[in-house]
């Protein structure tokens, strides 16, 4: 069954007065599920039901169904909190691997620096005699740019204001190593729904050249001079294939010729566009930034494990260089594993955009077939002509409805029932 939030956004859209072929075309979903999900929402929110003189059904759903909805359900008062808290620990999950990148470099800058002290004073004293008592120069580290105005509650001063398309430092480095998403997420959905859409505008009847620009795989040899990629469309949306007179193939869908607003504008697209994957939404200051405290990180976990190879001062200074000696492979595996994870998913996602371009390509060839038809093609289009027709559930026309009492409809249809009566009796007269 589709779910819930789906159905009622759809419902939504449309403006809450809906036929199933309307939400199936708005949602691009398969008419089977979109009636059983039509249906289930119906029944929970009390929904009205129009029934027209031809058999034609239409849902009016209340204005307030997300309200119906919440106080009904348990479980989508559960989901809308989780969603919630779901949303803060991805957030902070996020922003943890900027964190561990920060913490991971201070570890090893200050291992690094208590072993270089440590070992520069051990050397003082077994050259010195007994003198100079000098002072000790702790070395200088440093770390690149101003990293720490991320905990600075005044860093605003110190930096130029942040647009809302900017990430901060932290999840730049999140988007550094794993991007941002599939941007064509919801290629499956889009695509249907476009599908859904080209019908409709075209009076529920098509041809397979106006359905090829929003496909992908087509087949090869008989499988596509057969149409047999229509196959799919058909299932999903109840079709039915007509043949013309001359032979050609007209794809006719009824259900989706049934709607409940007459003057719905629908404006589909050319073609089923991909978008291009973006190797990061930061910055390229951020990127380089997040490159020089990487690279710095692998750096210097390469020198500190140099510099642990003497166990021995290890475990005579102790404390933090015994902690960063305990973690020293999770540190150096986590600096290569940042420079080598981006470097990888560049390259595959320099691959993946050519796919995108070829098929993007290849869809928007096949709607310039559109512009240039043959006569075989024109035939088909005039034959789909005749099969387009639009029944529109008005209220005008309605034989029952469930907002009043089945009496007073009766009632209020008196005048018109009477003349049915009337016409039905002049015509047994005629006849006798």
């Amino acid at each position: 069954m589709a779910q819930t939030k789906t159905i009622t956004q759809a419902v939504e859209r449309l403006g809450y007065r809906v036929t199933v072929g309307d939400v199936a075309a708005e949602a691009g979903l398969p008419l089977m599920e979109a009636q059983q999900g039509v249906l289930a929402l119906a029944s929970e929110v009390q929904a009205h039901l129009q029934v027209a003189e031809s058999g034609e059904i239409a849902y009016v759903f209340p204005k307030n169904i997300q309200a119906v909805l919440w106080s009904k359900s348990w479980r989508l008062r559960w989901q809308s909190t989780w969603e919630k808290v779901w949303r803060v620990l991805f957030y902070l999950i996020r922003l943890s691997f900027g964190v561990v990148l920060i913490l991971s470099l201070v570890l090893i800058v200050v291992a690094i620096t208590i072993i270089a002290i440590a070992a520069s004073s051990a050397g003082r004293e077994d050259n010195d005699s007994g003198g100079g008592g000098g002072m000790i120069f702790l070395p200088r580290v440093w770390l690149g740019p101003d990293i720490f105005w991320l905990f600075d509650p005044r860093s605003d001063r110190r930096r130029r204001p942040r647009t809302k398309s900017e990430l901060n430092f932290l999840e730049a480095v999140f988007s550094f190593l794993f991007g941002d998403g599939n941007p064509n997420v919801d290629l499956d959905d889009r695509r249907w729904q476009s599908v859904a859409q080209v019908i409709q505008a075209n009076g529920g009847a098509v041809v397979a050249e106006q359905v090829t620009p929003f496909l992908d795989d087509l087949g090869k040899g008989w499988d596509k001079d057969l149409e047999d990629f229509m196959v799919p469309v058909l299932s999903r949306f109840n079709g039915l294939p007509q043949v013309s007179p001359q032979g050609g193939i007209v794809y006719q869908f009824p259900e989706l010729q049934v709607t409940a607003k007459a003057q719905r504008t629908i404006n589909p697209p050319p073609f089923l566009r991909e978008s291009p994957r973006k190797f990061s939404q930061a910055t390229s200051g951020q990127i380089i930034g997040a490159i020089v405290l990487g690279s710095a990180n692998l750096i210097g976990a390469l020198v500190l494990g140099s510099m642990l190879q003497d166990q021995s001062l290890v475990a005579e200074l102790g404390g933090i260089v015994a902690l960063v000696n305990s973690l020293y492979w999770l540190l150096l595996g986590y600096g290569t594993g940042f420079l080598g994870l981006p470097l990888v998913r560049y390259f595959w996602v320099q691959q993946q955009n050519n796919r995108i371009a070829a098929r993007n390509a290849d869809r928007e060839q096949r709607a310039e077939v559109l512009s240039q038809l043959t006569d075989d093609q024109r035939e088909k289009l005039a034959f789909a002509q005749t099969l387009t027709l639009q029944t529109v559930v008005g209220t005008d026309n309605l034989a029952y409805t469930t907002e009043s009492d089945l009496t007073e409809q009766e009632i209020a249809q008196k005048d018109k029932i009477d003349s049915e009566w009337q016409r039905l009796l002049e015509q047994r007269g005629g006849k006798g």
